[in-house]
């Protein structure tokens, strides 16, 4: 049985656009003309569900791209996948040590040493001194600052980040 294809993130899905069906996608990928390419790709819901769809077309639209797939003809149906991640296969493995993109930690889910669930890593904002990660659940946002001192294991095989928590970084 052959082994299935490791996937990664490129995308979330903002918002429905237009009338027939289409979505409007915030890259996360670093690669330039990925999008473009897109033929197919996993739609990750929120809850965990995926389904894999055929991309009919894609646009560019500023800094976003929009994108329409086969079977999915209704701004209803469109915004059934919002929030959703766009997944295609890695094409390259990554090796031990290799660097991390965002496009590998987007969706994953964050645990404190403990190994008490704190959310899911949904963005991570650019700021002068170091990136942030900003990790949701159940309304409260975390900002964990992505640096050695806070982050104690990354397992994208896996989908989990380990961080070390102090005093008043997360909400009781």
């Amino acid at each position: 049985m052959a082994a299935l294809p490791e996937m990664v993130t490129i995308g979330k899905i903002d918002r429905p656009f237009g009338v027939r069906g289409a979505v409007k996608v915030r890259s996360l990928s670093d690669r330039p003309g990925r999008f473009e390419r897109l033929q197919a790709v996993r739609v990750a819901a929120q809850d965990g569900h995926t389904v894999d769809r055929i991309v009919r077309h894609v646009r560019r639209a500023g800094a976003s791209y929009i994108v329409e797939f086969e079977d999915v003809n209704t701004p209803e149906e469109a915004r059934k996948m919002r929030g959703a991640l766009l997944q295609v296969a890695q094409d390259v493995p990554k090796q031990e040590g290799d660097p991390w993109y965002e496009c590998d930690l987007i969706g994953m889910t964050v645990v404190d040493e403990g190994g008490h669930q704190l959310g899911c890593l949904e963005a991570i904002l650019e700021t002068q001194a170091h990136p942030v990660f900003v990790v949701r659940q159940a309304g409260r946002e975390a900002l964990i600052p992505a640096v050695k001192e806070f982050i104690r294991s990354v397992d994208v095989a896996q989908g989990r980040m380990t961080v070390r928590t102090i005093e008043g970084l997360v909400e009781a």
